[in-house]
């Protein structure tokens, strides 16, 4: 993590977030380039992580900046994970929006995210009592 620059509010060219989001294949998001690069433009906060100049990381936030918001994209690329670049964004969100009493954030019931999300002090909606819904 030493080497790795955190930028706040840069948005990346689609050639560099298409690398990001295939390399972890969230596919989902690079079948429509623009509308990938419009929902970064129109994210509330965009963190992103370089070593030099190539994009390894990105963190984006969405929501209305008083009351909640939601953590919509932690990804770093393969190559680079385990080193506490995530782990590093996540914090900086957490820290930056303290204040907003609902923090949300939907993922992949995975061995690794629960373990990643829980050593960052996340907790599952379920320990709050809460169901989430999605369509």
């Amino acid at each position: 993590m030493d080497k790795i620059i955190i930028k706040e509010d840069i948005i990346p060219e689609i050639e560099e977030l298409m690398n990001l989001y295939n390399d972890v294949e969230w596919f989902a998001y690079t079948k429509d380039n623009k509308r990938l690069k419009n929902a970064i433009e129109n994210s509330l906060k965009v963190l992103t992580a370089w070593d030099d100049d190539k994009l390894v990381g990105l963190a984006r936030v969405i929501g209305d900046n008083h009351t909640i918001i939601y953590i919509q994209d932690i990804l770093i690329l393969e190559s680079y994970q385990g080193q506490g670049i995530g782990s590093h964004l996540l914090k900086c969100i957490l820290e930056k929006y303290k204040s907003i009493r609902q923090i949300i954030l939907l993922t992949d019931q995975t061995e690794k995210t629960i373990n990643f999300y829980g050593k960052n002090g996340m907790v599952k909606a379920s320990d709050y009592n809460c169901v989430a819904f999605m369509r």
